[in-house]
């Protein structure tokens, strides 16, 4: 793309600046500067899908980060009898999928839209180039998703306390 159409779509494409503006409004994008915005959104590749629809099920081999703009979607695993059961409700603003940037390896839930919905998808791929050509933005990404999982596991950790201490 040459640097004129770039500058365009930039200033002038109105789903640009809509798709830049929710990404600024994150906390995992806070900290970028706006030619970073800029190319993340070009990174991105977004999708809708209809009340539900599977996004991805446990097992399919994660390639991408999922940011929901719009909708709603729920994390599920199977329980007793097959029956999902529900880990998480995921609202605008949540990203999902986060293991996949780190490595390519089974889902371990199935996800899906619970009405309407509107996702940003981030692929390993295009994180990779970022981390070559924008090392910033990846950096930055990396390390907001270093702090997500440090506070996922000390809040299992404590919540696997929690569960002992009431058996005992």
């Amino acid at each position: 793309m040459s640097a004129l159409k770039t500058l365009k779509r930039w200033f002038i494409d109105p789903q640009f600046a809509r798709k830049k503006q929710f990404l600024r409004s994150l906390d995992i994008f806070k900290d970028l500067r706006d030619r970073e915005l800029g190319h993340l959104v070009q990174a991105l590749h977004s999708r809708s899908y209809r009340e539900g629809e599977v996004i991805f099920v446990e097992g399919d081999i994660g390639r991408a980060l999922f940011i929901l703009e719009a909708g709603e979607v729920e994390l599920t695993r199977p329980g007793a009898g097959g029956k999902p059961v529900v880990l998480y409700h995921l609202k605008p603003g949540d990203f999902f999928g986060e293991m996949a940037l780190l490595e390519s390896l089974p889902r371990t839930a199935t996800a899906t839209a619970t009405e309407k919905t509107h996702l940003h998808l981030l692929y390993k791929s295009k994180l990779d180039s970022l981390l070559n050509g924008e090392p910033r933005i990846g950096v930055n990404i990396m390390s907001h998703l270093a702090r997500l999982l440090s506070a996922r596991l000390r809040r299992l950790s404590s919540d696997s306390k929690l569960a002992s201490s009431k058996n005992d």
